[in-house]
């Protein structure tokens, strides 16, 4: 039987949407369930302010009267004004290991792009670099952790046998964390904190991260403007990722520098909740929750989120004032592995710092592109 693709119209397609990879992935000891309220947040146009300037189709396909895949084609206008690109972008493709089912997806995503002008499609990207990107082409033996893509080794067969090649690869990477604090890292930190303009911040509570927040991202904007597929926050998109954060930050993995009063570095992390999250189903509530804040209180793993240091202050040494107080952070919760997120391959000043702590490369992700 030939495939059909449909478009998500309905709430119930909605929901076939959103489900689907908990099919896919059902016996994947791997795979980890999405928080499912932020997935319907994701595609709600009051709460996900990049449907009103992005193109977006979501499609499902069905193979024998049964759902068999997923895909969602994006043209982000700002980002293409902004590069003076005309690429179009297909995000969270999904689907069983059957090259007619994929083709029938992407192929639809290339065509709605073409006739939209674009002349290139690139993914899995999303709305900008926050949301999951690439395809995993190496690490499939280790587990899922939030904001970041996973896939069967599957997919990358798929995606190549549709004409895609590499566009370019993110690396993650893992750092053991000591049982003390090392020498080397004691005496740099001395040093470099001997300048009374710098000021480290520290929390004992989430309200206290709140009045910091704005500024933070406002950082993000103007640091990250080189970084590949991101697009700059307006407060309101500040405000939205706030909101879907805060609830599970830590504030013992949050470091500030600060020059009087302006923020000039940031780093964020959270203890992974991937076991937790598997064992509330993605879902919150009732007790959801519950099993996701224990998870974290007794994980041995830190995630980075988010780090950035003002360009004009890059090279003083503010990553080793806040890496030395992440790490310190990291002995006393018993943490033993910290691991970076995701890093671009050409970003050697950045890989290269990770290096030097003693980063193996942990996983490897792929955006891939195809002229139409």
């Amino acid at each position: 039987m030939a495939v059909e693709i449909t478009e998500v119209k309905t709430k119930k397609d909605l929901r076939i949407y959103i489900y689907i990879p908990e099919k896919i992935h059902v016996n994947d000891e791997n795979w980890v369930p999405p928080i499912y309220a932020d997935e319907w947040n994701f595609y709600n146009p009051k709460k996900n302010k990049s449907l009103s300037y992005c193109d977006t189709a979501l499609l499902l396909a069905l193979k024998d009267g049964k759902v068999a895949g997923r895909i969602m084609g994006i043209i982000n206008h700002r980002y293409n004004e902004l590069k003076q690109e005309k690429h179009g972008r297909f995000e969270f493709f999904d689907c069983h290991d059957d090259q007619e089912v994929a083709h029938a997806l992407i192929n639809h995503i290339e065509n709605w792009a073409k006739v939209r002008g674009m002349d290139h499609l690139v993914g899995p990207l999303g709305f900008s670099d926050k949301d999951p990107q690439g395809f995993l082409i190496e690490g499939f033996d280790h587990m899922a952790i939030i904001a970041t893509t996973y896939n069967r080794e599957y997919m990358v067969k798929l995606i190549t046998g549709e004409g895609y090649t590499k566009n370019v690869d993110l690396i993650d990477y893992i750092v053991n964390v000591p049982g003390d604090m090392p020498e080397i890292y004691k005496r740099i930190y001395k040093r470099v904190s001997h300048r009374t303009d710098f000021k480290i911040v520290e929390f004992s509570s989430r309200k206290e991260i709140k009045p910091y927040i704005i500024p933070v991202l406002q950082l993000m904007n103007e640091t990250y403007s080189e970084i590949y597929g991101f697009v700059p926050l307006d407060e309101k998109e500040m405000v939205d990722l706030a909101k879907r954060y805060l609830p599970i930050l830590h504030p013992d993995f949050i470091k500030l520098v600060l020059i009087e009063k302006e923020i000039v570095g940031f780093v964020v992390g959270i203890p992974d909740l991937s076991t937790g999250l598997k064992k509330a189903k993605g879902k919150l509530f009732p007790f959801g929750i519950f099993k996701i804040l224990r998870a974290m209180k007794k994980s041995k793993r830190l995630n980075l989120l988010l780090g950035a240091i003002k360009p004009k202050y890059q090279g003083l040494g503010i990553d080793v004032m806040m890496g030395v107080k992440m790490l310190e952070s990291a002995i006393q919760h018993g943490m033993t592995e910290i691991e970076s997120h995701l890093i671009l391959e050409n970003n050697h000043k950045m890989n290269g710092e990770v290096i030097k702590a003693g980063g193996k490369i942990y996983k490897r992700f792929r955006i891939y592109k195809k002229a139409l």
